[in-house]
């Protein structure tokens, strides 16, 4: 074995466990198990034309020559995007900590509480700074928060007495260009109009659903909105606010002024450039909207013995749930960006927030003042950080572009010729002076500039007089001591993949290796902005591009776009892409797409968001599409068909050997296919949706392609697509075309790309396929392993799983009363996360162990599941009642394994150390069960909610 190869680091077993292994699972060899598993028509035929794997050592010295041919520049361009010190504390202990970005989504929150608390953290600062008493965590940026305040307004019409049709949205002329051409994409296929103009000549009509003003706007102008909000509200009309979200500690909140909606970016709060992310989105509405609100929401609750603790509230997996009648597709959120600004809000608190707001703001004065003098004309009266600057006529915009960039430094160059400065958190004194040594330069003077204090640029009527952040959690940690242990007390308390395996289905867990993950905190990655020059960027868009030819290689297609920023975000652009298509070809009026039962679970939500009608197809008694459904299906809808949208490998855990059969029959009707690729870890190397004859798919780098889960997000969900799509893929201003622009940064979250790009350069061709087989043979082991106790659901054409499987606890369920629920918690005893639960079929558990993981790590979680079903068995045989075992009151929390009272009929040994090996590694959990309707009933969103309230 070369140990500085990934490939050997990555995968967990080796080739004396794969013999093992597959005499359990009953194949003679590795081919043998692939043959029987992926139908033999859709097996690639050659390898996969990729680059020869390189060593890490290799790889880091290629990713640092990359990273060398950036050039960080003083940069001001802002819109939406701003310099900020990220508190070493943070990025040592949070972002480069696997406890953090290796977690999962917190939908299991007695192993969660330490990210559900920072989480808290962040929507309590969140709600504070906006004067909203409702916020979620997080979305996904700025511009899709745009777009979810635009539908959910859109969804609330029937609220007002005239508006139940009414279909226009009106956008100041002011709000960001991203925003504005995000909301278009969006907008437009879900039936809704889109009308720009001036906020203060604007006229409202009953067609008015919503409107949308930017604060402080897009040129930096600190606009007083309240007589506008007045009358869209006498109009029935709600109002969304994009906000600046620093600004807001100077700036009255619109929550004070009437807004019905917040919405912006958090990257402000010590998140980096990335070269346009990831950094959380964030949203904030009234309470009572809390059914309507998108994304995820922390609540508090109780467990079951009264202790208060968190949970996911509400909009909990609501997307696969409520599917085609979900009000948004929102799946990955940017959760350990979200985590990240809770902590910057926790380690400054509300008087370090606003000595960093007022410093920006004093050095925006300065500016002002001194560019004034030296002739040019400052048109903000009032400002927060933002100038717009207006060139004398001798002076031409390209003359000064040349002189800002022989210094090294960006402004903003609008288009009808003004400049734009925005001030930031690095933004030192002799910056201060550098800028106005670029305006003298050009002016042919020389100013110097003093240091005062000097007042403030913001309306009298709109500077902030409500306190915020006043929770004792955001004055205790102010110290580097106390905040280096309050991120340790939170990160014991959360399984990650630091403590073991996380084995869930549907949502791949698997190594996220340093070598690919160190990259990312490089500050040339991390300090560019994504509008700078493109030569400024060379060596992240030389990066971008590899990975983009890889990425089509390994799909078989012909195109990629990397803009959407997370998988139902990829989702989303794929059908976007095949609408724009089909509007070319002159069959815009297809509507209709058809879904499978056994597809993703965001699928029937994505295709709604994209202005679709769902056609579902049954699934018959082994999981696959039910032929006969389907080709009728397609018969009776082939006149209006637009996509068909199937996973593959399905969400059952198989593939199907129809597939080919089933590509063909849309193509014939005149639709296009769309493949989900939340399951392309068993794809990779083997075959791949091109070659299978899909036209578009979507990839979730997070998953397949190892960049971390970071308990919910970063997410990277890009499309790849066949030739004939390619005109079509998300545009974006800054690369020439807006067109279909999905996302605020042309390349989305470029931050977490060289994750990917290191995986897969590092893996090569052999590594990936090896990889692939043994995802395949760790699910297949475990199947064969589960087969004579709880069994599995559903198994291929030759009777075996791809790379995950779903397993029967319904029959346990009707024979003892105890749950799949029950089981879950008490994996958690034994130190494991548990699988999904009852999707996608209720009752059961999904299982995906990833190719990871090594042999001993999967006889471990055999060993736990057996000693479970004995528990089980226990229970039936009436040794323990129902009310009083094991399972129905796990977890076991430490405050009631170490109490003077012990109830239960079971021994404390038998709770908290069931086998030998969690005595070794024993996770101690700090809640009991918890109670999910009082969270719900409920809903209690801020760290000052309390129950007796």
């Amino acid at each position: 074995m070369n140990t500085n190869f990934l490939a050997n680091r990555h995968i967990g077993i080796n080739d004396k466990d794969i013999q093992e292994m597959l005499k359990k699972i009953g194949v003679s060899s590795v081919d043998e198990l692939i043959e029987k598993t992926i139908p033999e028509n859709i097996l690639l035929k050659e390898p996969l034309n990729l680059p020869p794997a390189m060593s890490e050592y290799e790889y880091s010295n290629h990713i640092v020559e990359l990273a060398k041919k950036n050039k960080i520049y003083k940069t001001y361009i802002g819109q939406g995007w701003y310099n900020t010190i990220t508190p070493a504390v943070i990025q040592r202990n949070v972002f480069e900590n696997p406890v953090w970005y290796t977690s999962y989504t917190p939908y299991q929150g007695e192993v969660s509480q330490g990210r559900l608390e920072a989480l808290m953290n962040f929507q309590t600062a969140i709600s504070d700074l906006t004067g909203l008493p409702l916020a979620n965590c997080s979305l996904l940026d700025e511009a899709t928060a745009g777009a979810e305040a635009m539908t959910m307004m859109y969804n609330l019409r029937s609220r007002g007495k005239k508006k139940a049709k009414a279909n226009v949205l009106f956008v100041d002329n002011s709000v960001f260009p991203e925003t504005k051409a995000v909301i278009k994409t969006r907008g437009i296929p879900q039936g809704m109009e889109i009308v720009h103009g001036d906020y203060k000549t604007f006229e409202f009509t009953d067609q008015i659903f919503g409107a949308i003003v930017q604060y402080p706007n897009n040129e930096g102008s600190v606009e007083d909105y309240r007589v506008f909000v007045e009358k869209a509200h006498a109009n029935e009309t709600l109002v969304a606010v994009a906000a600046d979200i620093l600004s807001l500690a100077l700036l009255t909140p619109p929550g004070e002024w009437g807004a019905d909606i917040a919405f912006g970016s958090s990257q402000r709060l010590g998140i980096p450039m990335f070269y346009g992310g990831p950094s959380a989105g964030y949203f904030a509405t009234r309470a009572e909207y809390k059914r309507n609100i998108p994304g995820r929401i922390i609540g508090w609750s109780k467990d079951a013995y009264g202790k208060l603790c968190y949970r996911m509230a509400l909009q909990t997996r609501e997307q696969h749930i409520k599917r085609e009648r979900a009000t948004s597709n929102i799946c990955t959120a940017q959760a350990l960006l979200a985590t990240m600004s809770g902590f910057y809000a926790v380690y400054h608190g509300a008087e370090g927030i606003k000595e960093i707001a007022n410093r920006i703001h004093q050095h925006a004065i300065t500016v002002s003042e001194g560019v004034k003098v030296l002739g040019y004309e400052q048109l903000n009266e009032y400002f927060f950080d933002t100038l717009y600057i207006k060139l004398p006529s001798c002076i031409s915009l390209e003359q000064f572009r040349e002189v800002a960039l022989k210094k090294e430094i960006n402004f903003r160059y609008h288009d009808t010729g003004e400049v734009g400065i925005s001030i930031d958190e690095t933004t030192t004194d002799a910056d201060v002076q550098s800028i106005l040594c670029v305006f003298g330069s050009v002016a042919e003077q020389e100013l110097t500039v003093k240091k005062e204090e000097k007042g403030c640029a913001l309306p009298k009527e709109l500077i902030r007089k409500s306190d915020f952040l006043t929770h004792e959690v955001f004055k205790k940690y102010h110290t580097e001591t106390e905040m280096m242990r309050y991120i340790k007390r939170l990160d014991r308390q959360d399984i990650s993949l630091a403590h073991s395996m996380i084995s869930l289905g549907s949502c791949t867990m698997k190594l996220n290796a340093a070598a690919e993950v160190i990259p990312m905190t490089r500050p040339e990655f991390m300090g560019i902005h994504p509008l700078a020059p493109k030569y400024q960027a060379a060596g992240s868009l030389e990066m971008i591009e590899n990975l983009g030819n890889l990425l089509q290689v390994i799909t078989g297609f012909d195109g990629i776009s990397l803009q959407p920023n997370s998988g139902a975000a990829g989702e989303y652009a794929g059908l976007r892409t095949i609408r724009a298509y089909l509007e070319s070809i002159k069959q815009g009026h297809r509507s209709k797409v058809i879904i499978p039962a056994s597809a993703h679970g965001t699928n029937p939500a994505s295709a709604v968001q994209a202005g679709y009608d769902i056609v579902l197809v049954d699934s018959d008694e082994g999981g696959n599409v039910c032929m006969d459904d389907f080709r009728k299906k397609v018969e009776e809808n082939k006149d209006d068909l637009a996509a068909l949208m199937i996973t593959y490998p399905s969400t059952h855990g198989i593939f199907e050997k129809d597939i080919v059969e089933i590509c063909d029959l849309i193509h014939k009707a005149g639709g296009q296919v769309y493949m989900d690729g939340a399951n392309m870890n068993a794809q990779v190397g083997l075959t791949n949706p091109g070659y299978i004859g899909a036209d578009v798919c979507h990839l979730n780098l997070h998953k397949t392609f190892a960049i971390p889960h970071g308990g919910g997000g970063p997410g990277v969900g890009p499309i790849c697509c066949a030739k004939h799509l390619v005109p079509f893929l998300p545009g974006h201003a800054y690369l020439g075309d807006n067109t279909n622009e999905v996302s605020s940064a042309p390349y989305g979250s470029v931050g977490v790309m060289p994750v990917t790009y290191g995986y897969i350069r590092m893996m090569g061709e052999a590594g990936l396929k090896r990889a692939t087989q043994a995802a395949i043979i760790n699910a297949n082991y475990l199947a064969a392993c589960f087969n004579d106790t709880y069994g599995v659901v559903y198994r291929g054409f030759k009777g075996f799983v791809g790379h995950e499987m779903i397993l029967e606890c319904r029959k346990i369920h009707e024979e003892t009363g105890i749950s799949e629920n029950d089981i879950a918690k008490r994996l958690m005893d034994f130190g494991y996360h548990a699988p999904t639960l009852s999707f996608p079929v209720y009752g059961t558990l999904m299982i995906e162990p990833t190719e990871s993981e090594s042999k001993a790590e999967l006889d471990n979680f055999v060993e736990v599941m057996d000693t479970i079903w004995k528990e089980i068995h226990e229970v039936k045989e009436g040794k323990y009642t129902l009310e009083d075992n094991v399972l129905v009151n796990s977890p076991h929390p430490e405050y009631e394994m170490v109490s003077d009272e012990w109830n239960h009929k079971y021994s404390r040994a038998k709770a908290c150390y069931p086998i030998e090996s969690v005595r070794n590694n024993k996770f101690w959990i700090n809640v009991a069960r918890i109670d999910n309707t009082l969270g719900d009933r409920t809903l209690l969103t801020t760290r000052y909610e309390t129950f007796e309230d």
